[in-house]
């Protein structure tokens, strides 16, 4: 027995969340935080979308870098 057949998504598509989850906000919906370190990791992350694929990685990976010390400099004091 065969599963039914499901087409996919129409050529040039790209997906989007599953049913029923909310997207995340824009960065203009989230605004500036006010703290040079985080807000300059969100605008690489939001700036990140131009890239190719494999430029993306680099720029979320240098993103989370940043938060990463930023949360361990909090919690440290």
């Amino acid at each position: 027995m065969t599963a039914p057949y499901r087409p996919g998504p129409p050529p040039g598509a790209r997906p989007g969340p599953p049913p029923g989850i909310r997207p995340a906000p824009a960065v203009e919906e989230v605004g500036e935080t006010r703290h040079p370190a985080v807000d300059a990791a969100v605008r690489a992350m939001a700036n990140a979308e131009a890239l190719a694929p494999a430029d993306q990685i680099a720029q979320y990976e240098a993103a989370y870098e940043t938060l990463r010390e930023t949360l361990a400099s909090i919690d440290q004091t």
